[in-house]
């Protein structure tokens, strides 16, 4: 089990993991070792998320999730296959808890009497800006 909030905890057969051939720099060690690690979780039919957290979990991951909402995690930057596992469990567990964090609810306010007075006072020097501009008529 893998302990992401005091509520929520993913099982690691929900977690799907394979390891592929990293791209980019690094030689030798690069063609011939599969340390690159795509991570493969369940979203949409994982029982472990609270389904609100599963539905911001889809929002947050946008493209790394499959149409059927599969999200998918690559994590290639190291060396060794274990580092790269670590970094992409670390994201998952990231990710999710971004994810079960509830946004706040936005308090509507009113706008200051003194911003409104700035505001006031740009609007007419900008006028006068702008009237200095027209063509002076000829009397």
């Amino acid at each position: 089990m893998i302990r992401v909030t005091p509520q929520i905890s993913i099982d690691d057969s929900e977690i799907e993991e394979s390891f592929v051939r990293a791209s980019g720099p690094g030689g030798q060690n690069v063609n011939k070792v599969s340390s690159a690690v795509q991570l493969r979780f369940d979203v949409r039919r994982s029982p472990s998320l609270p389904n609100d957290v599963a539905i911001r979990l889809m929002r947050l991951a946008g493209s790394r999730l499959t149409k059927e909402g599969v999200l998918v995690l690559t994590a290639q930057s190291r060396r060794s296959q274990a580092d790269n596992r670590a970094e992409a469990l670390a994201r998952l567990v990231a990710l999710v808890a971004e994810a079960a964090e509830r946004p706040k609810r936005r308090l509507a306010t009113r706008p200051t009497r003194a911003s409104e007075a700035r505001r006031r006072e740009a609007k007419s020097h900008r006028g006068a800006v702008k009237s200095m501009r027209r063509p002076v008529s000829g009397d």
